[in-house]
């Protein structure tokens, strides 16, 4: 048990800056010390069940004042993934649970979580997290959000496929792949699965990592905000060393993927029909 002169203003800071106001009885911190710090504005007390520091980040009070989770898109951008477009805020609450007293245009998801949630949690648990997601966004936002979480290895396919998850959850698990690099290389290898050649993500050519290799030969590169400069020059010289050794390069960058697909797709479509795709001679 902690000592009753522990700063309860530290420990919630240890949590985070929201803390169930049990953790801190729990802890040993009397209800004397604790009341002091809320009346010296040290701390504030939202509802009766918590308190928090007064700069807490502003989406976990709200979540502790309604009694919700942060969940979804809003919990998948809280651990730092890859989410193709805002949608608002999403939050999930039991099934059972009475009315949610939310900020209007926020998303509530009512279910049973396939990994249950913790009193103290106000982030929900990423499963439950990339559940909602799979049936909450179109299939290419929600398939970007997966392979972000599988790419950082927060979390593994075969932990997944273990859960009871619901059919469009399964059918992303089916299709996601851990190896692409950034939401970009999700939404492009999505979009062009259609032509039924192989596309593999980072691949190793001649030194370096490659964004997508398709079939044997031609080789799309992604170009992100970090092209420039240095990395923009690098990038042109191993083009010039993928040229001279037989491969076919097509560069594109984010605004045509997100704005312009369909130049894209002309691009690498058109190279199929070439056989640019594949091994001279063949």
């Amino acid at each position: 048990m902690a000592s009753l002169s522990r700063d309860p203003v530290e420990f919630v800071r240890d949590q985070g800056g929201v803390a169930r106001s049990a953790r801190l009885k729990a802890e040993g911190l009397s209800w004397r010390v604790v009341a002091d710090a809320v009346g010296e504005g040290r701390l504030l007390r939202i509802r009766r069940s918590w308190l928090a520091l007064p700069d807490a980040d502003p989406t976990l009070r709200a979540a502790a004042r309604a009694g919700v989770v942060v969940s979804c898109l809003s919990a998948a951008e809280h651990l730092g993934l890859w989410v193709a477009k805002p949608r608002g805020a999403h939050v999930a609450a039991s099934p059972h649970a009475g009315r949610v007293d939310v900020l209007e245009g926020t998303r509530v998801h009512r279910a049973h979580p396939v990994v249950p949630r913790h009193p103290d949690a106000l982030v929900d648990a990423l499963e439950n997290a990339l559940v909602f997601v799979a049936t909450c966004v179109p299939h290419e936002e929600a398939l970007v959000v997966w392979e972000s979480a599988l790419n950082k290895q927060l979390v593994s396919a075969e932990a997944m496929s273990r859960l009871a998850l619901p059919g469009r959850a399964r059918s992303i698990l089916d299709e996601v792949q851990p190896f692409a690099d950034s939401g970009l290389e999700t939404i492009v290898i999505a979009r062009l699965r259609w032509m039924k050649v192989r596309l593999l993500a980072q691949a190793h050519l001649h030194g370096h990592r490659v964004d997508l290799l398709i079939e044997e030969r031609l080789v799309l590169q992604i170009d992100g905000a970090h092209h420039v400069g240095a990395q923009r020059a690098e990038d042109i010289r191993h083009d010039a060393v993928l040229t001279l050794n037989g491969f076919h390069v097509i560069r594109v960058g984010y605004r045509q993927i997100i704005d312009d697909w369909p130049s894209v797709q002309y691009l690498v479509s058109r190279a199929v029909a070439q056989g640019l795709h594949l091994r001279r001679g063949r």
